[in-house]
Parts: C-alpha cells; structure tokens; sequence
C-alpha cells in the first residue's frame, strides 16, 4: 500500500497484470476531490472513459450528472473511481482475475480519500467491495456500516439507461445519501 497518490499512481501507469492492459487506450485511474467524504465506485471503464482516460464521462456518467445536478451535488466534490481501471472489451463485466488484480489499487484509493460514504454503482462494485454473499436487488437501497464507513449500493447508472424504472429507485438512493452526508 501507498501512503500518497503520487506514489499509487506511478505504480499502475505500465501495469500488465492482467490482459485487460492489451487494449487499453487509457488507465482510468480515478478523478476528484481526494478528501471527499463521499465516493462512488463502478465496474470500470467504458469506450469513452478508456478513450478520456476519465471515469463516468459517457452517457452512463451524463445520468449520473443530472442526478447528482438535482441534488445539488456537485461533481467535484466526489471521489470517482472503478474496480478496474482498464476497459473490459465490449463493456463485458471484468472476470474475478482482472478484478482481483485491481482490488488493491482501489482499496488503496478508499485509504487515501477516507471517504465516510461509499456508494456503490452496481453489482460488481458492491461483490468487489462488501462480498460476493451481496446481491445488488436484495441491497440497494440499504446502508452497510463497514469500519466506520457507510455504504450505499444502488444501480450503476447504465442499468438506468436499459430500464427507466430502476430511475427512481436509483433517484431515491442518492437522496439517502446527500441526507446521511447533511448529518456527517
């Protein structure tokens, strides 16, 4: 582990760990404020953050934007990062080698921010994060506490774009979490 971010970012910058770096365009590192207290993690890049080389810049990230928007939460002020920072091909879900290989740098990201609040978009984030014994359907929507961290899991923000109903659920969870934040 890296006790600052100059350091854990030259670690990954020629990472070939796994074969996900064979046709990367960018590592997507991570991006924000990094004394956030509050952090959103995903599965991990799509074409157009492998593109930027930035998290949640695509149509999945302009959703999320709007949402964080009307919550009067801006961008900023969060801490964005992924459970692996090279792009799956064809936005498949990363396999538990290439999220294995990731882990760490992730888990060093959270010890360096020390976020108070981590949501947690999707299914692989919340599996990577809290335990594969999680399930996103059974979970969203309802906070662990984890070593004096509060997780929120909800959708990740493309599953809002293959079905408009989850919208309001993922709505309602971000509204738990800016309430949890007013209380911090």
């Amino acid at each position: 582990m890296y006790d600052n971010w100059e350091d854990l970012e030259k670690s990954i910058i020629n990472c070939n760990k796994c074969k996900l770096y064979q046709n990367r365009n960018n590592i997507v590192f991570g991006v924000g404020n990094k004394q956030a207290k509050i952090m959103f993690i995903g599965e991990g890049p799509g074409a157009d953050e492998d593109k930027e080389g930035t998290p949640f810049v695509g149509k999945a990230g302009q959703l999320m934007n709007k949402a964080l928007e009307g919550l009067g939460i801006k961008r900023e002020e969060l801490y964005i990062a992924n459970v692996v920072k090279c792009r799956p091909l064809s936005n498949r879900v990363p396999e538990q080698d290439e999220s294995e290989v990731c882990i760490n740098y992730l888990r060093n990201q959270v010890m360096l921010v020390k976020p108070k609040i981590i949501v947690l978009l999707g299914s692989t984030a919340l599996k990577n994060i809290l335990g594969s014994k999680y399930s996103i359907t059974a979970c969203r929507g309802k906070w662990v506490e984890k070593k004096q961290i509060y997780y929120m899991p909800t959708w990740h923000p493309a599953a809002l774009l293959r079905d408009e109903n989850k919208k309001i659920q993922f709505w309602k969870d971000l509204k738990e979490v800016k309430r949890r934040l007013e209380e911090i």
